[in-house]
């Protein structure tokens, strides 16, 4: 989600499209335009008929940003912080940051953006039917908002029904997850929804490639994948769960000077082994940036000797308190995208944490909830 702009907020959540945002503005009027059944295929005027198709296309994904708010406002009843909802090509995310182990509250989270999208498909089907009862559709305008009512009633519809699909990470296949969790172990309920989401997601890429229909393939691949990503963030979490960061951190720090260069750095990363090092103002001897093994991969060998650390370092610093949860530690790092974190104790750096040191604990104490 790094490639997203923010639009504006609701309820204090942060609103973004995704660059694959672009496509939808482009594709679906497209779509909308040539379609008999729910588009607007029959309208003459070329212009008329794009501006009738994108409106249809805003007011669709309007309804799937309610669908995330639904889901936001009940997470943020259980006190969830919502970082962002995101909307992408095919949808939308809400980034929440943990999820609730609690079954009942995994559950009502879950349904309640179906429940937003079967309440929209519900009212404008009545208004349509409204609409419909009377001989007034014969107006251009009232036509148009008829047509607008009774597409945007069947897709809201069929969204409802798509998500309830237990297909992990789905809305449905969340459902599943809560529903395991209340009988059996939440590892063990993760592991049995995913392996049916991923069963599914291989069904709609077989029928994706019997009917040539590239829509199910790419969802079915985002199912998949999903699947094995939420699958693996359960096992991380459950291993590190009661780990302090203390537990895990180096608490010998090698710094480095930003005026060195990236020959003497590399010297320094053999004789030490560690990947990443906090870098200081050669004169005031203050934390300016953090340099890593990445940093200096893209330097041509030729010019080890003559590019500075200060030139090739990260300028943004992470920091977190020793007594954090490990789980924290890693929450951090995805989120701010950095490999590496500055332990503090009472302001003063005590020791540095990488993602390096979280996979190998992982590694080591296994998963060990069965």
């Amino acid at each position: 989600m790094k490639t997203s702009i923010q639009i504006g907020k609701v309820m204090g959540i942060p609103i973004k499209i995704h660059i694959s945002f672009l496509l939808v503005l482009v594709l679906f009027p497209y779509v909308f335009s040539i379609d008999t059944e729910f588009g607007f295929a029959d309208v003459a005027s070329a212009p008329l008929r794009y501006a009738l198709a994108l409106t249809l296309t805003i007011l669709l994904f309007s309804c799937v940003l309610l669908h995330e708010l639904g889901h936001s406002w009940v997470a943020m009843r259980y006190g969830i912080k919502i970082r962002s909802i995101t909307l992408i090509l095919l949808g939308g995310i809400a980034a929440m940051d943990e999820v609730p182990r609690d079954p009942h509250a995994e559950m009502r989270i879950s349904i309640a953006g179906p429940l937003v999208s079967l309440t929209i498909g519900v009212l404008c089907y009545l208004a349509y039917l409204g609409l419909g009862s009377h001989n007034i559709v014969q107006i251009p305008t009232i036509s148009y908002i008829s047509r607008f009512l009774g597409s945007i009633a069947y897709i809201n519809i069929a969204l409802f029904v798509f998500n309830l699909i237990p297909a992990f990470p789905m809305d449905g296949g969340r459902v599943l997850r809560a529903w395991y969790a209340g009988r059996i172990s939440y590892l063990l309920a993760t592991r049995k929804a995913v392996y049916i989401g991923k069963m599914f997601a291989i069904a709609m890429g077989v029928f994706g490639l019997l009917f040539a229909s590239p829509w199910l393939i790419l969802i079915a691949f985002f199912i998949y994948i999903g699947a094995s990503e939420e699958e693996k963030y359960t096992e991380m979490s459950v291993t590190l769960e009661g780990i302090k960061v203390r537990d895990l951190m180096t608490r010998e720090i090698a710094y480095v000077q930003d005026n060195r260069s990236i020959s003497e750095l590399l010297r320094l990363m053999f004789e030490k082994k560690h990947l990443g090092y906090p870098v200081v103002d050669q004169f005031t001897g203050k934390i300016v940036g953090i340099v890593t093994f990445t940093d200096i991969r893209g330097v041509p060998m030729s010019e080890h000797g003559n590019v500075l650390v200060r030139e090739v370092m990260a300028k943004k610093v992470s920091f977190i308190p020793e007594d954090a949860d490990a789980l924290d530690a890693l929450k951090m790092m995805s989120t701010e995208n950095v490999g590496q974190l500055l332990v503090q104790d009472n302001e003063s750096i005590t020791g540095i944490v990488s993602r390096t040191d979280l996979t190998r604990s992982i590694e080591v104490l296994g998963y060990r909830e069965q």
